[in-house]
């Protein structure tokens, strides 16, 4: 019964995971390493996209759709 009831949990478990993958809000962290002068380059932690800001502090929106259009 119990290694029949296992494989529906995980089944479960991460169809819920992969449903909420688009809700998770970007987590911005600094990469000091790209700087451009008074630009500060953050990267995403969930999506994987880069942003460049000149303010403190880093972006406020995903930057994932952005630069991946064809041309």
């Amino acid at each position: 019964m119990v290694l029949f009831l296992l494989p529906i949990i995980v089944g479960v478990v991460a169809y819920l995971a992969w449903r909420n993958r688009a809700v998770r809000g970007c987590r911005w962290r600094a990469d000091t390493s790209g700087d451009k002068g008074a630009l500060r380059k953050y990267r995403c932690a969930a999506c994987g996209a880069e942003a460049f800001t000149a303010r403190n502090g880093p972006p406020d929106m995903c930057k994932r759709g952005l630069g991946n259009s064809p041309l």
